[in-house]
């Protein structure tokens, strides 16, 4: 069996468990739906592998979802190695503070 890829794959695989089984599609229906492998799908349900975006706009179209609802509450700090913080407000206050 692979390991978790991170925790941001495993969150999405968790999501996209819940949302189709909820719809009651088994792996081959989505699949179908999603032309993708089903046994693809099933390795990012497992969290084994981190999908394209491409994958992740195929998968929510087949299952009827914004995109949105899969990647909700996903943040960097689920993928290895991170090494800071900051973003473009930190960036912006710094270059203003030095103005």
């Amino acid at each position: 069996m692979a390991a978790q890829h991170s925790e941001a794959a495993k969150f999405l695989g968790q999501r996209i468990r819940e949302q189709r089984r909820a719809r009651g599609c088994t792996l081959e229906d989505l699949g179908e739906l999603a032309e993708l492998a089903w046994t693809n799908i099933a390795k990012i349900e497992r969290g084994e592998v981190s999908p394209s975006i491409e994958t992740v706009v195929r998968i929510s179209t087949a299952l009827n979802l914004d995109p949105s609802v899969l990647v909700k509450d996903m943040h960097a700090d689920m993928y290895p190695g991170r090494t800071h913080k900051f973003t473009a407000k930190d960036l912006t206050r710094a270059r203003m503070s030095r103005g």
